[in-house]
């Protein structure tokens, strides 16, 4: 005896919601990790005509220490207070091979407060010091690329 066919429904839609899913759980993890990997803190730098390029600046192992407007010290994006900077930059410098720290003050940081940071990082025993400026041609206008 034959049984009978039974017909077999197969639907063609193509269910999103896994995929509306993953997307959702990368969004969140972009949005997290975005504002870690700024390295330091941002301020408005000052300008200069004939600014030398420091690629290794950007380097997630450089040591900077950033002014903000009213004087606020930064050493990476940690405040940190004047009188313990020469302590942290030594700890920070430890055992390198290259003693090299990156300073970046905004444009309208006094000149006391970035001279009083250069002190304490000259003090901690740094072989070369870096002064991080924007530069900008004869004009005044930023340049970009360079």
């Amino acid at each position: 005896m034959a049984l009978p066919k039974e017909r077999v429904h197969v639907t063609s839609d193509i269910n999103v919601t896994p995929l509306v899913d993953v997307m959702l759980v990368l969004l969140i993890i972009f949005m997290v990790v975005t504002p870690m990997l700024s390295k330091g803190v941002n301020v408005d730098l000052a300008p200069a005509q004939n600014a030398i390029r420091m690629p290794n600046a950007s380097k997630t192992n450089a040591i900077t220490v950033a002014i903000g407007r009213d004087g606020r010290i930064f050493l990476g994006n940690k405040l940190i207070s004047p009188d313990v900077l020469t302590d942290k930059v030594k700890a920070e410098l430890g055992k390198r091979l290259n003693k090299t720290v990156y300073v970046k003050a905004d444009a309208r940081a006094g000149y006391g407060s970035v001279v009083q940071v250069v002190d304490a990082v000259r003090a901690a025993g740094v072989d070369r010091l870096g002064l991080i400026t924007q530069k900008v041609n004869a004009q005044g206008e930023v340049m970009t690329g360079d």
